[in-house]
């Protein structure tokens, strides 16, 4: 793997008195895509929230390039250069399209600014058609779309995928792998979590599998891939 880049040790984290995650550890390379796979509530958010400091684990470390930077807050971990992507998008639905996308644009760590508003308007037409338009007025594929846009409007290092193309039609979702399969090609790293296993194992370098709380399986992309026995075990698919 390449230099990491973020990488978290052994991390406990709890909602109320359910213990999601239990001694969790993984970890993202510079320039690298990795898929994180399990069924509906195994601890994937759960982990990715923890690492963006909405989710605060009571013991385990996290680190940023090697900086321990546990418990630090969303807005410290976003500075530090992840574009988060979370499930159900959160968009600003009363701002409009331009607005959604302004109010997030940033220079990136080192002053990188590759991500402009016109780029990013180059990636998604359809948005660009709309810009006028308040977020509520998008149907759901431009509501994801958006919701990358804006991300990439922070010129982000690492790039966290939570359920991108959930609950969206076949061409929409085309189109959302086509931008990550964009995006990957520039040497962003990403994160990513998708119920569409083989798309997620397509587009990604490494994947990880989770099963209550725990990484139990990992390997390259394309192995998992090629061992669909395994994957239907742990993933029912």
């Amino acid at each position: 793997m390449a230099a990491v880049l973020l990488e978290a040790s052994g991390l406990h984290a709890y909602y109320g008195d359910s213990h999601v995650l239990q001694d969790t550890s993984m970890a993202i390379g510079e320039h690298e895509a990795v898929g994180l796979l399990g069924r509906n509530g195994m601890g994937k958010t759960t982990l990715i929230r923890c690492l963006m400091g909405y989710v605060r684990a009571v013991r385990g470390t996290v680190r940023w390039r090697g900086d321990d930077v546990t418990g630090a807050t969303p807005e410290r971990m976003a500075r530090r250069g992840i574009g988060y992507v979370p499930e159900g998008r959160a968009i600003f639905p009363n701002l409009s399209v331009r607005e959604n996308l302004v109010m997030a644009a940033r220079a990136g760590p080192g002053g990188r600014a590759d991500w402009t508003f016109d780029r990013v308007l180059a990636t998604f037409p359809r948005l660009a058609q709309r810009l006028g338009h308040g977020g509520q007025q998008l149907s759901g594929g431009e509501q994801q779309m958006l919701a990358i846009g804006r991300a990439l409007m922070t010129n982000p290092v690492l790039l966290v995928l939570d359920e991108a193309t959930e609950g969206l039609a076949p061409l929409i979702v085309a189109e959302i792998w086509r931008v990550v399969a964009e995006i990957r090609a520039t040497g962003i790293s990403t994160l990513i979590v998708d119920r569409n296993v083989r798309s997620v194992l397509a587009h990604t370098d490494r994947a990880l599998v989770m099963e209550k709380g725990r990484i139990v399986q990992e390997g390259r992309s394309d192995e998992l891939a090629s061992a669909p026995e395994a994957l239907a075990r742990l993933l029912g698919v």
